[in-house]
């Protein structure tokens, strides 16, 4: 199907995804890299699962959150890099129009359902700093359970209601996405339907989704940081405030990267697709490192999983 003026969205069976602007020399280093970062996705994100499914030590609420948020960095950024990997090899870089429907799916179901995470992640702190009598009770694994299921139920409302708002729209422009891989913006531009509307319910959806994550993880740190000034031991401090560091990195990784993608305007789309790099791909890789070098029980797990593994294939 060319790209024709006339194309309405109810025919079109498939977009072209123009990927990186770059010289076709440069297609392979650029793969090279996706293929580098994604490998590290896969390693780390399953390695932090691992870890936590071994060691009964990190069978805790903070760690539940934790295997999770590995679990949706691991998917989220699935759905994103094999394609984009594809695509630096395929002449044609198209994708079906259901295999555009899904991905956009898929990819903000993950990513909305990691802020709520995240924000589970930082009552959870605020209650064993603030609480710590209380923890066991307050956190239970039943409570943890459903904290994580909402997580997924929220992710899960915004995804189809973004994504049925989106593919409603009209294609009459163009089916070309200059963009790696499906996302709201691009799409939005290949549109010739009124898009106000779509553009102000995303608002309102986007406010209602950030705005409780943002103040729930703000309030827990402030009342974390006034519990945590009060103790009177330079060692008792620092053992508290590195509970959290490890969090606070992931938090900032995401929202930096987050705003870095949606605060650049539509006019410089290469600039555009770097920050999405950053988000879709970057965020993922950086939080397993996060806290795997932070965190001092994930490295004691580690080296008492590689001990036990180095000394049965010695033993073989």
């Amino acid at each position: 199907m060319g790209d024709m003026g006339t194309t309405n969205h109810s025919e079109v069976t498939d977009f072209i995804l123009v990927g990186f602007r770059v010289h076709p020399e440069l297609h392979i280093l650029l793969f090279l890299l996706f293929l580098l970062v994604y490998a590290m996705i896969l390693l780390g994100n399953i390695g932090i699962m691992v870890i936590i499914m071994k060691e009964p030590r990190l069978n805790t609420p903070m760690y539940f959150f934790l295997g999770n948020l590995s679990f949706v960095d691991l998917f989220y950024s699935s759905v994103i890099a094999p394609k984009a990997m594809i695509n630096f090899w395929s002449e044609s870089k198209s994708i079906s129009f259901a295999g555009c429907v899904t991905q956009l799916f898929l990819f903000a179901l993950f990513i909305v359902t990691e802020g709520f995470l995240l924000a589970a992640m930082a009552y959870d702190r605020f209650i064993a700093i603030c609480n710590p009598l209380l923890y066991s009770v307050q956190m239970s694994t039943r409570f943890c359970v459903q904290l994580v299921a909402g997580s997924y139920f929220c992710g899960c409302i915004s995804s189809v209601l973004q994504t049925s708002m989106t593919f409603t729209l009209s294609f009459c422009a163009s089916r070309t996405i200059d963009h790696f891989y499906c996302d709201d913006r691009p799409l939005q531009r290949l549109s010739c339907s009124t898009i106000f509307i779509h553009k102000l319910v995303s608002f309102c959806l986007s406010g209602i989704i950030i705005l409780p994550t943002i103040i729930v993880i703000i309030v827990s740190y402030l009342y974390i940081v006034s519990t945590v000034v009060k103790i009177p031991s330079t060692e008792g401090r620092q053992k508290a405030f590195s509970t959290c560091s490890s969090h606070l990195g992931v938090v900032s990784v995401l929202y930096g990267a987050g705003s870095f993608m949606y605060l650049t305007p539509d006019t410089y789309p290469e600039l555009s697709k770097v920050a999405s790099l950053c988000y879709t791909l970057l965020t993922p890789m950086l939080n397993p490192l996060i806290y795997s070098v932070r965190n001092k029980d994930v490295k004691e797990a580690l080296r008492k999983i590689l001990r036990e593994n180095i000394f049965l294939f010695i033993s073989v």
